[in-house]
């Protein structure tokens, strides 16, 4: 079973952002407790940086990850901008894209997406200590903006949701049955409508781009062309509610491995496509 290193960014001394006199060192703290008490409920083993608001340097974080003999390296942090209420949503950042480090941050982004923040991708930040110092696969995840209001409000309110959906999209990466939500096949499910086009074959069949889920009739012909693609299986029509366009809803595969699952989510999104992976 892997082992994970929980960071609580910043503490004691550093507050991290700070806003309305909300601290991001006492958000963090409390939220990768919660995620750790996910974990360890379902099995996996758990160390932290720190407990209690204490500070060490991001240096001295990555060493007691590597001290800890970890396999996997997850910071949490809470994003800030230069005035309230500018942006809003999640983000992860990883020292580069390559490695498992992209699989694990993009399952926490979709599982935090699930929860209903916006899904503002994977960001490469190499100057990062804790994520260039660190002798495993790194991630840092930004917990929504400290200094907008709804995503605070949606911290607060939705706090449980947030922490077992991060743990989640974890168990899922490892592999592991979540107690609460019980592992299944992870399957990749289009959920907007692409811009499609007759030109070239895309890197995922030969009949071309419109190799997607979500699509409309207009776009590729009579709604059954839709489930067809790759085997796809059509689920509930919806109606776009900008254009009045009727789309469909299908599934475009499944997987045992959430990395190929992960892999052929990127290639879609590459293409175009909004998608995201559901189990």
């Amino acid at each position: 079973m892997a082992k994970l290193i929980l960071d609580a960014g910043h503490g004691g001394a550093d507050p991290g952002a700070v806003h309305n006199g909300r601290q991001e060192k006492d958000d963090v703290l409390r939220l990768a407790l919660a995620v750790g008490e996910r974990l360890e409920k379902n099995g996996v083993e758990v160390a932290y940086t720190r407990t209690e608001d204490v500070y060490d340097s991001p240096f001295e974080k990555a060493q007691i990850a590597n001290r800890g003999g970890g396999d996997f390296f997850v910071s949490f942090h809470r994003n800030s901008s230069p005035e309230p209420n500018q942006y809003s949503g999640v983000e992860t950042l990883v020292y580069d894209q390559e490695g498992q480090k992209i699989a694990l941050a993009e399952t926490i982004n979709s599982a935090l997406e699930r929860v209903g923040f916006r899904n503002l991708g994977v960001q490469e930040r190499p100057g990062l200590v804790v994520l260039r110092k660190t002798g495993m696969p790194a991630v840092l995840v930004e917990a929504g903006f400290l200094n907008t209001d709804a995503d605070n409000e949606r911290f607060d309110l939705q706090f449980d949701d947030i922490a077992q959906a991060i743990a989640d999209g974890i168990l899922r990466f490892l592999g592991v049955g979540s107690a609460d939500r019980p592992s299944e096949d992870a399957v990749i499910v289009s959920t907007g409508n692409a811009a499609m086009s007759s030109a070239g074959d895309t890197a995922m069949s030969s009949v071309g781009d419109t190799a997607l889920g979500l699509v409309s009739d207009a776009a590729i012909g009579p709604a059954g062309d839709a489930a067809s693609l790759f085997g796809g299986e059509r689920e509930e029509d919806v109606q776009d509610e900008d254009s009045g366009e009727k789309l469909y809803r299908v599934q475009v595969g499944a997987f045992r491995r959430l990395d190929d699952a992960v892999r052929l989510e990127r290639q879609l999104r590459v293409q175009g496509y909004a998608t995201f992976i559901t189990t």
